[in-house]
């Protein structure tokens, strides 16, 4: 199944309080557990920088994945980027598989 990276920001007026980010995280959840079953997530990071969080999950194909982030978007008060993404392993088989094309001088 295709791997996707989702970066969040969470709106300023998403949270009231610290807290209610993991409320907000459950009323999330159980959207995404409801209206798309077959997502498996992977890895969730608390990030710093412009987004505050990032996360790593399984979709059959981009039109769950973009599910998904219309649901944190909705549910989640937040700004959400989804990227599909490919392991380093599979992306040096996919490289070596290429026929070598030459640039121009």
């Amino acid at each position: 199944m295709p791997t996707f990276i989702m970066l969040t920001r969470v709106e300023t007026n998403g949270a009231q309080s610290p807290k209610s980010l993991e409320e907000l995280e459950h009323k999330v959840m159980e959207q995404i557990q409801a209206q798309c079953p077959q997502v498996k997530w992977l890895q969730n990071y608390a990030v710093l920088g412009p987004y505050d969080y990032l996360d790593v999950f399984n979709a059959p194909d981009n039109e769950v994945a973009a599910k998904v982030s219309t649901l944190i978007r909705t549910y989640g008060h937040a700004h959400a980027e989804v990227w599909p993404a490919t392991e380093w392993a599979r992306y040096k088989e996919m490289i070596h598989d290429m026929s070598d094309v030459k640039t121009a001088q």
